[in-house]
């Protein structure tokens, strides 16, 4: 852990980091402040106050920033480029919601050593191992709690310490404790002996009682012994006695495993904590399923007013809403576009007060960040409120800035597709969708309903907006050209392939509830669009579930807003290599589908499970509370979305004062109707008898990811960013109903 840290300070990058610097921190054009910038020595938090105001300060981890970017490659610091040079801007972008941090810095090579430095200590953070992620989080624990910086903490801070962690320990106990730690018995505890407090204070008797039941001699677990342990517990099979051999090497790097055979106590957790002993399915992480399906047979992640921050009346529109989106893998973005003053269209949400980008700005966005995350084509829908001239400008635009990756004509030449192409056969290709001239939809002549027209938005007394069409933009649309719905009367013969049509949540939910499987059918060949209601205007969300159970393919959500809609989505697209395409359950790919939501008993694929969950213990949950003193009281609630019958929520009793380390072994059981269209969520709350609980962390699957066995749960934020070392520790079990 020194040694590591040592290293890093040889580095001149991080030496000038470590020294400090003044740098200018801009919010807009007319606010620009000078702070002093320091990496602190554990080599993690970078720390900054204003030179002159008293004792404020802000502190980051290096953990939380995704990515550093150079020049003027942000809104704020393309607006003052007339004033500072690119080569002394630069961002750190952050993981999750929060805002950039964009910083000028008073030379060249400043700017170049804090941009190389942060990209280092990202790199290390991102590369870390388990233990090296564990140690660094006790160091940054002994720092903290060390006040006056002597690098020694006495009992009086290690009590304030327990406080900060979110333990509520027995004083004598943790007494007891420190005096076995201080060695030296000196009466306070240096780094190392900090470690072995650390290590005494976390020893987990559930994982040492499941060693203890595989474990011959009560010390070590023999290959044979793992192999075991793997096939009845973590069910799995064939292959375990190799997986067995390489868990051993990978978790021992002594290299004392691979010369006697065999596996302590310490290594058996760290490969229970490991990505490996996590809950998600190692081979469902990657990109798994079949991409050669039509586009119709896939579940795209989608984003609804995607140019927006914050609420639909007042919300700031931002470029940095569409990068957001994309990196969090969304394939499906919309583009409000109205006539702007200078012949320019510009992209706001109408008739309100939220401000106004140019439409041509979030296309060359687009071009830049559309395949950063996935390689799969991206949906670029349009809702049109433009006159025929500035239609006719986003067109050139389009052409202009997109160039060969915006997609023109259909793969197969007809000029009519008669088939919508894979993902696959799309990589790397935007598509737009909006109306067409042509056929029964429309012609220069005739004027066309905007896109959300139909009859639940004019019964709540949205304004729809109408306008003629450009040929120029018209010809850009391929396979995703909007019609108004017109029923499930039609058969897939008389549907054309390239129409979609797009639905409000109130309607769409009022079809799959009354004609689920027309829907399903319906879904099978089009594509749909689902959007929320109008009068969402603090931009909530729906839950996608109810749409993805009938097929639904675009789901589109406020990505914006935080929450358990947003949960969901990134649940369900969280497999696949997080592309933004998942494939649909084989029987919502198959015209003669018979499958109702509504009565998953009735269809012929009917196969139930029983999912049932040990929730044994907590891992070093956070606080919610940052008074001093607050400790959490968390209980654990497993909740199910699904089909109809398949919505359960069960949960375990609180526990009193102990975020650190509570047990609970409580079991919670579900049986699961359509396994294939099932998510579960994992949700952790501070109790609270007299008002609402706190949210403390979260993780979403689908059950199809879920591995049997014991499995540790990595909690996320409110903002689905990881808050390590936060987990639960559990033991699952999947099976027939009896």
């Amino acid at each position: 852990m020194e040694s590591q840290n040592s290293r890093l300070q040889d580095d001149p990058d991080v030496r000038v980091m470590m020294t400090g610097s003044t740098l200018r921190k801009v919010k807009s054009r007319m606010w620009s402040k000078q702070r002093h910038f320091r990496l602190l020595e554990d080599g993690l938090s970078v720390w900054y106050k204003s030179r002159w105001l008293g004792k404020g300060h802000t502190t980051f981890s290096v953990s939380e920033v995704e990515a550093v970017r150079e020049g003027h490659q942000s809104e704020v610091l393309q607006s003052i480029t007339d004033e500072f040079p690119a080569d002394l801007c630069f961002t750190l972008v952050f993981h999750g919601r929060q805002g950039n941090l964009d910083l000028v810095a008073e030379s060249a090579e400043e700017a170049r050593a804090w941009i190389r430095g942060l990209r280092k200590l990202i790199h290390r953070a991102k590369t870390m191992d388990e233990k090296q992620r564990l140690d660094q989080w006790v160091q940054d624990w002994f720092h903290k709690a060390d006040k006056n910086n002597d690098g020694k903490m006495n009992f009086k801070e290690v009590r304030k310490l327990l406080k900060m962690m979110n333990v509520d320990m027995n004083e004598e106990h943790a007494l007891h404790l420190f005096t076995m730690a201080d060695q030296s018995q000196c009466g306070s505890l240096e780094l190392e002996q900090f470690v072995l407090f650390y290590k005494m204070l976390t020893q987990r008797d559930e994982v040492w009682r499941v060693f203890q039941d595989y474990s011959g001699d009560g010390e070590t677990l023999t290959l044979e012994e793992l192999e075991n342990f793997l096939n009845v517990e973590q069910q799995e099979g064939e292959g375990s006695a190799q997986h067995a051999r390489q868990l051993m090497e990978h978790y021992d790097p002594s290299g004392t495993a691979k010369k006697q055979g065999t596996m302590s106590l310490d290594c058996f957790q760290m490969y229970l904590c490991s990505p490996e002993g996590s809950i998600f399915k190692p081979e469902c992480l990657g990109l798994y399923q079949d991409m050669s399906q039509p586009l119709s047979h896939y579940f795209i992640s989608s984003s609804h007013n995607t140019y927006l921050m914050e609420d639909q009346l007042r919300g700031h529109s931002s470029l940095e809403a569409y990068i957001q989106a994309l990196k969090r893998g969304c394939r499906c973005v919309e583009v409000d576009c109205w006539d702007g003053s200078d012949g320019e269209p510009v992209v706001y949400h109408g008739h309100t007060l939220t401000s106004k980008i140019l439409f041509k700005d979030i296309i060359a966005t687009l071009k830049e960040y559309a395949f950063t995350t996935s390689d799969f084509p991206v949906i670029l829908s349009l809702e049109n409120h433009c006159s025929v001239e500035q239609q006719t400008v986003m067109a050139r635009h389009l052409n202009k800035i997109l160039g060969g990756t915006l997609l023109r004509n259909t793969l197969d030449g007809h000029t009519t597709p008669q088939s919508l192409p894979s993902p696959q056969e799309l990589k790397g290709k935007i598509l737009l969708k909006a109306k067409k001239i042509g056929d029964a939809e429309g012609s220069l002549d005739k004027v066309l309903t905007d896109d959300k027209s139909d009859e639940d938005d004019l019964a709540n007394g949205e304004a729809v907006e109408e306008s003629k069409l450009s040929r120029e933009l018209s010809d850009l649309v391929v396979y995703c050209k909007s019609v108004h719905f017109r029923g499930f009367k039609d058969t897939p013969l008389h549907t054309k392939c390239n129409e979609m049509s797009s639905f409000s949540e109130s309607k769409a939910k009022r079809l799959a509830r009354d004609a689920g499987a027309d829907f399903v059918r319906h879904n099978v060949k089009q594509l749909s669009r689902i959007y929320p209601s109008g009068l969402r205007t603090d931009s909530s969300n729906y839950n996608p579930q109810e749409l993805w159970n009938v097929g639904c393919q675009i789901v589109a959500l406020n990505f914006q807003t935080a929450g358990l809609e947003m949960d969901l989505n990134d649940g369900l697209f969280g497999q696949n290599g997080r592309c933004g395409y998942v494939l649909k359950p084989s029987f919502m790919r198959n015209y003669h589908t018979t499958f109702n939501p509504e009565k998953p008993q009735e269809h012929p694929g009917y196969r139930p499970l029983r999912l049932s969950i040990q929730v044994m213990s907590g891992q070093q949950l956070p606080k919610v509370n940052q008074k001093e003193g607050s400790i959490v009281d968390p209980l654990v609630r497993v909740e199910v979305y699904g089909v109809p019958q398949d919505q359960a929520k069960e949960e375990t009793s609180h526990i009193n004062n102990n975020g650190f380390n509570p047990v609970w072994n409580q079991t919670l059981n579900f049986i699961i109707h359509t396994p294939d269209l099932a998510m579960v969520r994992f949700v952790v709350e501070d109790y609270d008898k007299t008002s609402k609980n706190d949210f403390i962390g979260q993780y979403s699957l689908p059950f199809t990811c879920i591995q049997s066995g014991y499995r540790h749960i990595h909690l996320l934020s409110k903002d689905g960013t990881a808050i390590p070392p936060a987990s639960l520790f559990v033991n699952i079990s999947i099976s027939k109903p009896t």
